[in-house]
This record gives structure tokens, C-alpha cells and sequence, in this order.
């Protein structure tokens, strides 16, 4: 670790610290229904789509109504994108003329993409048409980021209200979300990778003569605009197969940085949303401290294990001062693939710039730690708040186990109704992730795809899951998922990742936007001190810990002691 890949790294996160504040009170306006600076634009436009799709914007739906919603709209967004990659053939756009794309594999990124997991079985550049990739991934990378980010505005608005049962209006939700806050800010970002160098083209590929005067195919594509709401969505899909580790999709040390930090600035400002539109400041930063913390410690673990070099070229006498670089790219150096690999796991980015199955075994088990935790530092647009306001509800009511009060949240009591439906949606995930991986290293379907033995196989397959079921999308790029087993048990990881997650947050926010808010009292739990974010990271880490340490300590643990012992796989 040096000096100036700290200064790096901290300059990246400075800039979303500072570009928190002005994006979420935007953001607060536009889910409040305020006239904004691009209210002009959009707002015919948001007025077309509701007259065409006959919904009153007005009228709001209770928790089941807004549920349903969502799901419908999740239900039709799946079968249009399968419909889109099983006629890709016959479908315009389609230059490489590449062919139907296998039913399987279709059911696992139309799955993939609808879930905002965005896990790739396939090599873009090989697989999908330029059609498949504007209308059909593209096109989901907007919309369920929008359905995420909608889902955290109906819950904060369950803090606010008292004796109600409305939580807002989806589909309304859902419209603002893309129209005033997502596609703008994906045409700057896109516009800005052009300009560093990323390709937008409908051309199928451009031909280079090498050094040695040989002809080579280069595949290309309009990748820019793909990559923008990627990183701006939290999606993590990439154009090629390889990701962010391609130049044509992060050009340069500069792409990357912005890469990271389009990452994070929608999901860290909708924290400040929640505490502005909740009435409480204090409390937004709380939890986004809760968030950082966690985060900089991930990054400073991943910084520090590829750092230290590889135990096993160090126990043969190499010297480990150039750390750990197998499987990263020059150019973005210890330091921004150390950030990277952080920030996308500990969102549900999933995009990658290193291959995360040649990181040092503690190197790796930090991304995939950070995905099992819940994808909350500061997670997925949307997605991360209310997995993170989950999370508080579970420490509030260890608070008032302590105090022996009822425990509070900004103003609404804790009981029993909610905690049946928080620990539901935490018990999702280790469900997922434990069960399928359990049933994949032990069945020849499985144990198929692996490429390597031992604990690294296993964490091969406990990284798949996790990443399935956390709705992150990156991978140890050494299993072979695209096989009906992997495609199929994936495909109901990211389902129940996503939607047996989501229903017990909005029937939170039912419960919740019934109740009478009540005025702090003096033996309120408050939940905005350094006190409770200390309480609300510890529950994080124990949570994780007890869940999946058994796992972790069979696959990248025991690696790790085996490396240091000079033994490979």
C-alpha cells in the first residue's frame, strides 16, 4: 500500500461525499412531485406515459397494491426480454448475425437483468446483438434500477406518514425515477466516457493491422451508452466479456475512477433522500456512515491482501513488493482495482475490472463477504437503503432489548410484525446462497463446472450463489455457469434474491405507515449518534459472521493457511 494509491482512492470517495447532498435533495423534490430544472423537459413526457398507460398519478396504493405493482411490472419486463434473446435471429440490429440465444441461457439473463443482479453466463461481444444490448439489457438496466430506487421512496414515506395506508404510486415511482434521475445523468456520464475514449457505435467491429501485420477483428459496439447506466444503476452488466477490464469499456485510469464513482453517487445520495424526506438529517448520515465504515474497511482488506504479494511466490523466495497482479490490469494499478473490486461487491454492482479468481485468497473472500452481508455499503440504487433500514430495525430492537423499551425508529415503535418480516428478509439470502451452493458441491452437475479443486472450487461456487442471490452479478471466473444446472439454480438464487427480499420490505412499510408516529421521549433509543452507527455495524458484522463463516473457513480461509504452507491446487 502506498501514499498515493491512498490519496487515489480518497479523492474518488471526497467527490461522491461532496455530490451526496445537492443529488439527493434533487432527488427528494422529484419523489416529492416538486417542479425541478428539468421539470420543462420531462414533465410532457412523464404526462405521455401516464395518458398512454391510463394511470392517475394521483391516486396512491396501499403496500399490497404497490407489491403487485412491482411485480407485474417485473413479470413483464422477464418474459419481453426472453422474447427479445429467443428471436434475436430474426430481430434488426443484429450485424454479427448471431443466432437464437439457448433457452436456458436466455431464462438466466432475462432473469439476470430484471433482478438488477446482471450476472453474465455468456461473452457480450459473442452472444448478443446490438438489439439484445440496447432494447433488451439496456433498456432493464434503467428499469430495475428504477424499480429498486422506487421501492426505497415508498418505505421512507412509511416513516413520514401516521395512520395511513398509501405508501405512493409505482408506476409513478418508478417514472420519475428514470425519467428525471437516471437518464439524465447516464447521458452525461456516457457522453463523458466518449469523450475519454469508449466506442458508440451500430458497427459490429473494426479491423486493426498489428505490429506483426496481421489483420485482427476487433469487436465494437455502443458500448458507451451501456456502460453509463451499468455503473449508474448499480447493474455491473458488461458489452464484453471480460467487463471493465476491457479498454474499450474502461479506457484509462480516469474511465475508472468515474466508473466508481457513478457507482456510488446515486445510492449514497439516496441515504440523504431517506433522512430529508423522513424529516431527519442526522439520521441519513448515520446510516451512511454505517456504510462507509464498512466500505473503506472492505477496500482497505482488498488493498492490503494484493498488496502483500502472493503467498506462495513469497514462500518461494520472490520478492512480494509488486504485490499480487495476476489477473489486473497495469493501467488502474493495486489501488483502483482494490476500489473497485470493493465498491462493486459491496454495491450490487458486479461490474469487475480484475478477475476476482486470481485475487489472493483474503483478497477474495472481502468481495465475497461484502456481498454476503446484504449488499447494503451502500449497495444497490435503491436496493441498499431499504436493505440497510432492515438492518436498523434489527438493531433498534437489540437497543431496546438493552434499555427494556420498545424500540423505535424515527418515531414508529418496532413490534413483533416487523421483526417477523425484517428477519424473513434476512434469512433470504443465507437460504439462497448456503442452500444451492451446498447442493452444487455435491452433485456431479455442479462439481462439472468447476475449473479448480480444493477450497478455491469451493469458493468458486459459494461466490457464484452469493453473487446470484445478492443480486451483484460479478464472478469467480472460473466456473463454467453457462450449463443448464447453473443457468436454471442461478436464475432462482437472483429471484428470491430480489423478490422474497422485497416483499417483506414493503409489508414492513405497510405495517409501519399504519402507525401513529410518536415524538421522541427519555427513553428513546436515539438513532442518529455515533452510538448507534458503532451497534448498527457490529449487528451487520455478526450477522454475517454467523451465517456464512463455516463456509467461508472451508473456502478462502483454509486457502489462504494452505498458500502460506508454499501448496497450490
Amino acid at each position: 500500500m502506498t501514499l498515493v494509491g491512498w490519496l487515489q482512492i480518497s479523492l474518488t470517495l471526497l467527490a461522491v461525499l461532496l455530490a451526496v447532498k445537492p443529488l439527493g435533495l434533487y432527488m427528494n423534490r422529484v419523489f416529492a412531485g416538486e417542479r425541478t430544472f428539468l421539470s420543462p423537459v420531462f414533465r410532457p413526457v412523464e404526462w405521455a406515459f401516464y395518458k398512454a398507460a391510463g394511470i392517475d398519478e394521483k391516486r396512491e396504493q396501499n403496500w399490497l397494491g404497490y407489491t403487485f405493482g412491482v411485480l407485474l411490472f417485473s413479470v413483464a419486463g422477464f418474459v419481453s426480454l426472453y422474447a427479445v434473446l429467443r428471436f434475436q435471429a430474426v430481430l434488426p440490429l443484429n450485424p454479427q448475425g448471431f443466432p437464437a440465444v439457448a433457452p436456458d441461457l436466455a431464462f438466466n439473463t432475462a432473469v439476470s437483468f430484471v433482478t438488477n443482479t446482471n450476472w453474465q453466463s455468456y461473452g457480450g461481444e459473442t452472444t448478443m446483438s446490438h438489439f439484445s444490448q440496447m432494447a433488451g439489457l439496456t433498456v432493464h438496466n434503467f428499469l430495475s434500477g428504477a424499480t429498486g430506487i422506487a421501492i426505497a421512496v415508498a418505505l421512507s414515506r412509511a416513516f413520514v406518514r401516521s395512520h395511513m395506508t398509501t405508501l405512493g404510486n409505482f408506476w409513478v415511482d418508478m417514472t420519475r425515477a428514470t425519467l428525471y434521475v437516471l437518464l439524465p445523468l447516464a447521458v452525461i456520464v456516457a457522453l463523458v466516457f466518449v469523450a475519454m475514449g469508449m466506442p458508440q457505435t451500430l458497427d459490429a467491429s473494426v479491423t486493426a493491422t498489428t505490429l506483426e501485420g496481421v489483420k485482427q477483428v476487433i469487436s465494437t459496439g455502443p458500448v458507451a451508452s451501456q456502460e453509463a447506466i451499468k455503473q449508474l444503476g448499480t447493474n455491473g452488466g458488461g458489452f464484453f466479456n471480460v467487463n471493465a477490464a476491457h479498454p474499450f469499456e474502461n479506457p484509462n485510469a480516469f474511465s475508472n475512477y468515474l466508473g466508481v464513482f457513478a457507482m456510488l453517487v446515486v445510492s449514497s445520495a439516496m441515504v440523504y433522500t431517506f433522512g430529508q424526506m423522513t424529516g431527519n438529517r442526522r439520521q441519513g448520515w448515520a446510516l451512511l456512515s454505517a456504510m462507509g465504515i464498512l466500505l473503506i474497511i472492505g477496500i482497505g482488506a482488498v488493498y492490503w491482501a494484493e498488496t502483500s504479494g502472493n503467498p506462495i511466490l513469497t514462500h518461494l523466495g520472490i520478492d512480494p513488493i509488486q504485490g499480487n497482479m495476476e489477473g489486473k490490469e497495469i493501467r488502474f494499478g493495486q489501488s483502483g482495482s482494490a476500489l473497485y473490486t470493493a465498491v462493486t461487491t459491496g454495491l450490487s454492482n458486479g461490474g469487475v475490472n480484475t478477475m476476482h479468481a486470481s485475487l489472493t485468497p483474503l483478497g477474495g473472500l472481502v468481495p465475497m463477504f461484502l456481498i454476503q452481508l446484504g449488499e447494503v455499503l451502500p449497495g444497490g440504487v435503491g436496493s441498499g437503503l431499504y436493505g440497510m433500514v432492515v438492518f436498523a430495525i434489527l438493531a433498534v430492537f437489540v437497543a431496546g432489548l438493552m434499555v427494556g423499551r420498545t424500540p423505535e425508529l424515527l418515531g414508529k415503535k418496532i413490534e413483533s410484525r416487523e421483526m417477523k418480516y425484517a428477519m424473513l428478509a434476512v434469512l433470504v439470502l443465507p437460504l439462497a446462497i448456503l442452500g444451492f451452493s451446498a447442493l452444487a458441491a455435491i452433485l456431479p452437475v455442479g462439481l462439472a463446472g468447476l475449473l479448480n479443486k480444493g477450497p478455491h472450487g469451493l469458493s468458486e461456487i459459494l461466490y457464484a450463489y452469493s453473487s446470484a442471490a445478492g443480486n451483484n452479478g460479478s464472478a469467480f471466473a472460473g466456473l463454467t455457469a453457462n450449463s443448464p444446472w447453473y443457468n436454471t439454480t442461478l436464475g432462482i438464487a437472483m429471484l428470491l434474491g430480489r423478490f422474497a427480499y422485497i416483499v417483506p420490505v414493503l409489508a414492513i412499510a405497510g405495517s409501519l405507515v399504519a402507525k401513529q408516529k410518536v415524538p421522541a421521549s427519555s427513553g428513546t433509543f436515539p438513532t442518529d449518534t455515533p452510538l448507534f452507527v458503532g451497534l448498527l455495524v457490529g449487528i451487520i458484522i455478526i450477522l454475517g459472521g454467523l451465517q456464512y463463516f463455516p463456509a467461508l473457513a472451508l473456502g478462502p480461509i483454509v486457502e489462504h493457511f494452505l498458500m502460506l504452507a508454499g501448496q497450490t491446487f
